[in-house]
């Protein structure tokens, strides 16, 4: 079958292969060296679409008659500055309407990927900037690999949007580096929160043949070419092909695979199956099952809502809905921060970090000021043992820190962040005297998780510059920042905050003043249900096993994560301000007074519930128990109801905010699309919530 590729992909960026000719060292001879280049700066990655695979083939086929003739003895293939190739351009798949269109896509790149391997001369890839997907495909496909040492990212990133590695992946992984590994990159690593591995580490898994400084980085790999050329051996490790060895690792794949999706993805399956094959099938026979594959993946709805979360993180995110125009934004030259505890110590890193500039902790009693300021140093020190900061770099930083157990040294300061005590009377006392030293245009932000933004500010003199400013734990690590609009936080101070936590490189949503505002409210809503089912006699494995796939780990691991009085405190707020739909667990209350800090502990390399806490959730008469199929529909069913009552309350701007702030806040799943299209294509929303959340293909295949 004929595709129309360009009515597919219309907006292509088309990435060139730009070839030159290079002398090796040594003369050892001629190699062509392909640049893959799309004619932007780093901020936009080569990308590989279908006139890119079909140019980059032509040029393959070129170079393949000149090796012929003899003028070139090898081909080398590196990327732009910064960037190698960061995997498959993805914005027509969502016009894909056949699977022969699928299938092509797939085809099309095993196709030329494969002519890196039939040159008749050596091929090597250089890779000396971010590689993921098809970008590292790429390198699989050359008989030779180098990377850059300061390599921010490798990865395999296609079961975490939904796909497998399909471009080689599958069967090159495994039969280079041996199944173990190839299970952490293709299917482990996507399936945790899409972890990526920098260029060294992922050489010590196998995956490239020589690390090289970055300062001359393309020099030494043009030299190792010229002795591999001329017949300098390269010694790799022997994979074991031993089949019980084999068949073990794939059978802990797919019981990993069973905690994170909960059966609920193929895409992991779908991998698994061809990284089992790839121990006794040919190259051959391997791409042709990627191509059946990704034939089927492309049309799946995971992909689609996959796609959707993607967009809704790298375009939604840099234009936030309800945002104030950027120029009302006032300049940010010094920041104060109230509190030295460590989540106090983190932002007060971050504003270092991302501002530059100064900024001075004050807490109650020196000690633990001292504690505080020593922190951020300790964390500044590490960076720079990292090799992440220079040593300049990381004096100045640290020249930037001070603290102080008076708020005086604010007086210059244009913002103010709390993070104290979630105590509205202390956060009031804390704002007063913070007002009293401050100018009255001074941003006063709050980290507060759950309590009113308005009522905080209700006693000051200036309550239009106070807003909410809410970091997830770790700060460093977290991207979402919601940005909480007080009913009197004028657009100044909203456009301020908006342009600081861009500085911050956060991911910021709007939020209107409410409890526990978007993410804590519905993980509220959804650990308030999973007491309900739990205390009435469900038990705690059946319950965390209902929620697999939904969020990154299950609901009663996640309390050990948070801490059970936090989540106790949470759905103390919420309850009380929603009584009807939320619930307060005794049983919750009894853990949180025994001070267990987790349900779960290790027995014997185990997870199991803890005695204490299982002892606790035995008291009493079992009055329901629900299988983990119940848990899951009840739970969404809630979940739908909590997000269509947010909606109409104007807690968030759309049910694209809902799902961006889960997805950056929560860890919900990408090939979920966060919340709304897991909502919509289940039938829950219209059970549950009275409606669909999207309009009809904007996260799933069009009917």
């Amino acid at each position: 079958m004929s595709v129309d590729f360009q009515s597919l992909f219309p907006d292509e960026v088309v990435t060139k292969a730009l070839v030159r000719d290079v002398e090796l060292p040594g003369e050892a001879g001629t190699m062509a060296l392909i640049t893959l280049d799309n004619g932007h700066d780093h901020t936009k990655p080569n990308t590989l679409g279908p006139a890119t695979l079909t140019g980059l083939g032509e040029v393959l086929d070129d170079l393949t008659q000149r090796a012929a003739a003899g003028e070139i003895v090898a081909v080398g293939v590196t990327g732009k500055p910064y960037i190698f190739a960061v995997g498959a351009d993805l914005t027509g798949v969502t016009k894909v309407t056949r699977r022969e269109q699928a299938r092509a896509i797939a085809s099309l790149g095993h196709d030329v990927f494969a002519k890196f391997g039939n040159l008749g001369v050596p091929s090597f890839a250089f890779v000396n900037g971010a590689a993921m997907g098809g970008g590292v495909e790429i390198a699989l496909n050359c008989a030779y690999r180098t990377v850059s040492s300061d390599v921010p990212a490798i990865a395999l990133p296609e079961v975490f949007l939904g796909l497998v590695p399909g471009w080689g992946g599958c069967w090159l992984v495994p039969n280079l580096i041996g199944i173990e590994k190839a299970i952490t990159l293709v299917v482990e690593n996507p399936l945790s929160q899409n972890r990526m591995l920098p260029g060294v580490k992922a050489a010590q898994l196998g995956l490239f043949d020589q690390v090289f400084d970055a300062a001359d980085f393309l020099t030494q790999s043009l030299r190792w070419a010229a002795r591999v050329v001329a017949g300098e051996r390269v010694q790799r490790p022997e994979v074991d092909r031993d089949e019980a060895k084999w068949e073990a690792a794939i059978a802990a794949g797919r019981k990993l695979a069973d905690a994170r999706t909960g059966g609920y993805s193929p895409s992991p399956y779908r991998a698994l199956d061809l990284l089992s094959a790839a121990r006794t099938t040919t190259m051959e026979e391997g791409f042709e099952a990627e191509n059946e594959a990704l034939g089927d993946l492309l049309m799946g709805d995971e992909l689609r809502a996959g796609l959707y979360s993607f967009d809704l993180v790298q375009r939604r995110a840099k234009r936030p809905a309800g945002a104030p125009d950027r120029s009302l934004a006032r300049k940010i030259t010094k920041v104060g921060v109230v509190g030295a505890g460590l989540m106090a110590s983190q932002l007060a890193l971050l504003f270092i970090r991302r501002l530059e500039c100064p900024v001075l902790m004050t807490d109650l009693d020196q000690g633990r000021v001292d504690k505080g300021v020593a922190y951020v140093h300790a964390e500044i020190d590490k960076l720079a043992a990292k090799g992440r900061l220079n040593p300049d770099k990381a004096n100045r930083y640290k020249g930037l820190i001070s603290g102080s157990t008076s708020k005086d040294g604010m007086a210059d300061a244009e913002f103010v962040i709390e993070a104290v005590f979630e105590e509205m009377s202390v956060k009031k006392t804390v704002f007063a005297e913070v007002e009293a030293v401050v100018s009255p245009e001074c941003i006063l932000a709050t980290n507060t998780s759950s309590l009113s933004i308005t009522e905080m500010a209700s006693e000051l003199k200036n309550p239009e510059r106070v807003v909410g400013f809410h970091f997830f734990n770790p700060v460093a690590v977290m991207p979402l920042l919601e940005i909480i609009k007080g009913e009197q936080t004028d657009d100044a101070t909203l456009a301020t905050a908006f342009a600081t936590g861009r500085k911050l490189k956060k991911t910021t949503v709007l939020v209107k003043d409410s409890p526990s505002f978007i993410v804590n409210r519905l993980l509220g809503r959804f650990m308030s249900d999973m007491a309900r089912i739990v205390d009435a006699g469900t038990p705690i494995e059946v319950a965390d096993a209902g929620f697999a796939g939904i969020s990154p780990m299950a609901p009663f691991e996640l309390m050990g994560l948070v801490g059970p009085a936090i989540a106790l405190h949470n759905n103390e707020t919420l309850a009380k301000a929603f009584p009807e739909r939320f619930y307060v667990s005794e049983k919750l209350r009894k853990v949180v007074e025994s001070k267990k800090a987790s349900y779960y502990t290790q027995v014997e390399g185990n997870q199991v519930i803890d005695p204490e806490v299982a002892a606790i959730y035995a008291e009493g008469e079992a009055s329901e128990v629900l299988t983990a199929e119940q848990v899951r529909e009840r739970v969404l069913a809630g979940l739908a109801q909590e997000a269509r009552i947010m909606l109409d309350e104007g807690v968030a701007q759309a049910p694209m905010d809902i799902d961006l702030a889960m997805i950056t806040g929560a860890g919900f799943q990408f090939w979920n699309g966060g919340l709304t299209p897991l909502l919509d294509r289940s039938g829950i929303a219209q059970s549950a919530a009275g409606g669909l959340f999207l309009p009809p293909g904007a996260a799933s295949v069009p009917a």
